[in-house]
């Protein structure tokens, strides 16, 4: 339908609020399983190849076009390549690689047996496979490579070490007899993700007990902390099949840097970026100049998809995303417009009115939790909560609580061990409230 039609729709009382409202919206929820995001990597043939293309706008909206990014610029070429020869990461194959060797560490074997795919799309294939030197578990990403350029994401990888990320183990490539160059990311193998532990609640016609989503929040947001401010990456596809959940201790990792980029102010980036479900409003308006602040938003709506059970803005395409949005968020004012892109002030809206936050939720939801997902969950990038301050928030005060263990008994993952780096421009003030008395050393 016309994006004009539908908001006018919407303000004149036509339409209903929620698009959603049983929660069985399998044929949109189903899309953000294959939306593609924008990355520097070919499909490599194993993997399924979809053909998405990118959204196109109504001719009222034709300025604020979505681009996909043609190029990207790299500034360097990749020096180091141990090549293996043949594919490697097909189901049943071993594929044996050297690691060491540098700065005076002896060099070992290992050998990696492939077993099984658990996972595909634009970026390549994720295979679960075995050491066999070990006998642990691992993931293997597997990227087609440009052999004029470094690999973005490996290199992002490499420097990356915090609880909540996942981590990177190894890396090699090998090559085909097409002469084709795949890059494979070892990584540490976690097997449940926070996009399957809602949906089985979801199936169950349960909520997500109020302590897996403080957790499972708080773990996203110390994890950007750290990303943001410690590494100075933005990761830019935040959304619950990237986030990796140990099931026994509820420990939250997060994966997929093949969208991460360091933002450098007045460098532009590609606006068409992000999981349409959890793509900031500015990337919807064009921007260029965006700030770490998308990714705060998308776990706003990481948070009300695990307190709904369902996405809370289901848009079916890129501008219809703009449209649920403004739904739930009302029409924004030429003010906030003017925060997201500036290009855009003059563009009229029609007037429709923000719907209560409280009304979109169970009357039993602690009313911590509601103001925290309408902190993150604003048009102006800058009137976001960072994630220093979500973890201050409120809504996690259960988290501190001395004691406090798992349903299961277990005790909760380590939440206060903060390094001096992670708690850096923090007031004394603030990192008394980040760090409780009873974990202090």
């Amino acid at each position: 339908m016309n994006v004009m039609r539908r908001l006018k729709s919407i303000a004149s009382g036509r339409s209903s609020i929620s698009s959603d409202p049983g929660g069985d919206s399998s044929s949109k929820r189903a899309k953000v399983d294959q939306e593609s995001v924008a990355s520097t990597s070919r499909v490599p043939s194993v993997a399924r190849q979809q053909n998405l293309g990118v959204d196109q706008l109504p001719n009222e909206m034709r300025e604020m076009r979505i681009r996909d990014e043609k190029t990207v610029s790299h500034d360097d070429k990749d020096p180091e390549a141990t090549v293996i020869n043949g594919n490697g990461t097909e189901t049943g194959q071993i594929i044996s690689t050297t690691v060491g060797g540098q700065n005076g560490q002896p060099k070992q074997t290992m050998s990696y047996l492939a077993e099984r795919v658990v996972g595909t799309g634009s970026f390549g294939v994720v295979f679960q496979a075995k050491c066999l030197e070990t006998g642990e578990p691992v993931a293997i990403k597997k990227v087609l490579q440009d052999k004029r350029y470094k690999n973005r994401e490996l290199q992002i990888m490499r420097v990356l070490d915090h609880p909540n990320v996942v981590r990177l183990k190894h890396s090699f490539f090998s090559s085909t007899e097409k002469d084709e160059l795949y890059l494979n990311l070892v990584l540490e193998y976690v097997p449940e993700t926070v996009h399957r532990v809602s949906k089985h609640h979801s199936r169950m016609n349960q909520h997500m007990p109020i302590l897996y989503v403080q957790l499972y929040t708080y773990q996203i947001c110390r994890a950007l902390n750290y990303l943001h401010h410690v590494i100075g990456v933005c990761h830019r596809d935040i959304k619950p099949q990237n986030l990796l959940v140990y099931p026994h201790t509820h420990q939250v990792k997060i994966c997929d840097f093949g969208s991460a980029k360091k933002l450098v102010p007045g460098e532009p980036n590609i606006s068409y970026i992000c999981s349409r479900y959890y793509r900031a409003p500015e990337l919807i308006f064009g921007v260029t100049e965006y700030t770490t602040a998308i990714d705060m938003w998308s776990v706003g709506c990481v948070m009300a998809e695990l307190l709904l059970g369902h996405p809370l803005f289901p848009g079916e395409s890129g501008v219809d995303q703009l449209v649920e949005i403004i739904k739930i968020l009302g029409t924004p004012t030429r003010e906030e417009i003017k925060c997201m892109n500036p290009n855009y002030t003059e563009f009229k809206f029609p007037q429709i009115k923000a719907h209560p936050w409280h009304k979109l939720f169970h009357k039993q939801l602690p009313p911590e939790a509601v103001d925290l997902v309408s902190r993150l969950l604003q048009y102006s990038p800058k009137l976001r909560c960072t994630a220093l301050e979500a973890l201050a928030h409120p809504f996690f005060d259960d988290l501190r609580v001395p004691d406090l263990s798992l349903p299961n008994g277990r005790p909760l993952p380590s939440l206060f061990n903060f390094t001096a780096q992670e708690l850096a421009g923090a007031s004394t003030e603030l990192r008394q409230r980040l760090v409780p008395e009873h974990a202090r050393t």
